[in-house]
């Protein structure tokens, strides 16, 4: 389909987006993620053609980064300033929350001239998407008070449970790898655990994976070591996900065993669920030595795995020889950037081209989410977009 046909199929799609946080994938229905994929694939073709998307004069992006990040600090900044807003990182070592200033507060302090707050917060188990709701009830008080004149929408950059600009942006590339969500349908994705020399990496990225692909009739493995458990009530949603789907779900010990006849093979390490709760407790606790203490338990235990590592022997069992290999980046790449890790590094050069595509969908799927909550009817305002024509690069 043309650009004209396509933001016409978009229009036909009934979604529930406008004004709404976009925070977990789970929460939002099957319209809903095929709206935000629609929009960020019309958003990246209209910079393809050379038509600028700015629908902001001005305002800002405030993003909020409690952990460190490269693709998706970048994939947030090139998202806000496609649709021509400026971005204010809040770096909170200059605010006054060490003075005692509550989420409360800083929401509403940040916010007299903002659109959109993107917020990472991922090291504490059970505390990141508290924050975000947390912040989002207090933009709700002040919009409703008349302290702010709009209402900022939150996007979830990332919290202790999802990653859904990351899993909806691998969902992206996969749709445009095989042609069509419904081309999905059938094919098996395993998302496996793998071996790092690190320690602590969350479980939002597996949980999202397996969380949002059981909802497009995918068969996913999950794949990890006893004893490497995700968050229980985001597994039995996978389950539940994929009956509604016609898809499957299946748990796995074992990564040779996992990986054969897939389509895509997704490895990826992530910190056990029993260990990030112990972390959690120790990092409010600032105990020091208690963290230093898990942080060489945990090293231990992954040491025992190092055999979990996706190499060119075990590509041979997958689907023709040639799964779709996946990352979020960075992988751990053995021979690389690291020993030992989770992708041979032969491996990982044959895919490595391709892993970049799929990162850069990011800041189209963040674009989209901005997008979707600030305009009712988006198919008519790309319509706009389109048909005046105006150059981004103008001369």
């Amino acid at each position: 389909m043309n650009l004209t046909e396509r933001i016409e199929s978009l229009s036909q799609i009934k979604s529930a987006l406008y004004q709404k946080d976009f925070l977990l994938t789970w929460e939002k229905s099957k319209a809903d993620l095929k709206a935000i994929l629609e929009i960020a694939d019309l958003l990246k073709n209209l910079r393809e053609e050379n038509i600028s998307p700015k629908v902001f004069d001005s305002g800002l992006a405030v993003s909020i980064f409690r952990d460190n990040s490269t693709r998706t600090r970048f994939s947030y900044a090139s998202a806000a300033n496609l649709l021509g807003l400026a971005v204010q990182d809040m770096d909170e070592t200059k605010s006054q929350i060490a003075h005692g200033e509550t989420v409360r507060e800083t929401a509403n302090m940040i916010s007299f001239l903002t659109d959109f707050i993107g917020i990472r917060d991922d090291m504490y188990l059970g505390e990141g998407n508290k924050y975000m709701r947390e912040v989002a009830a207090a933009l709700d008080e002040g919009f409703e008070k008349k302290v702010l004149p709009s209402r900022p929408g939150i996007v979830n950059l990332q919290c202790d449970m999802d990653h859904p600009t990351q899993s909806m942006a691998d969902l992206l590339h996969l749709k445009n790898t095989y042609g069509s969500l419904e081309a999905l349908k059938g094919k098996k994705i395993v998302m496996s655990w793998a071996y790092s020399p690190s320690y602590g990496k969350p479980m939002s990225v597996p949980q999202g994976i397996i969380a949002l692909m059981t909802r497009f009739g995918m068969h996913v493995e999950l794949a990890y070591p006893e004893g490497y458990d995700l968050i229980p009530e985001i597994v039995e949603k996978a389950g539940k996900n994929a009956k509604e789907s016609g898809g499957s779900f299946k748990i796995s010990h074992s990564m040779d065993e996992a990986v054969k006849d897939a389509d895509i093979v997704y490895p990826k390490s992530w910190a056990p669920f029993h260990i990030m709760e112990q972390r959690t407790e120790l990092l409010k606790n600032k105990d020091a030595e208690g963290l230093a203490a898990l942080e060489q338990e945990a090293l231990l235990n992954n040491a025992k795995f190092k055999n979990w590592e996706y190499t060119e022997e075990m590509m041979k069992s997958t689907k023709g020889g040639n799964a779709l290999y996946m990352h979020c980046l960075p992988a751990d790449i053995s021979g690389v950037s690291c020993a030992a890790g989770e992708v041979e590094g032969a491996v990982f050069e044959k895919y490595r081209i391709k892993t970049y595509h799929e990162a850069g969908y990011k800041p189209y799927i963040i674009a989209a989410m901005m997008f979707a909550n600030k305009f009712e009817k988006p198919a008519e305002v790309l319509r706009s977009i389109f048909e005046s024509g105006l150059k981004r690069l103008r001369f």
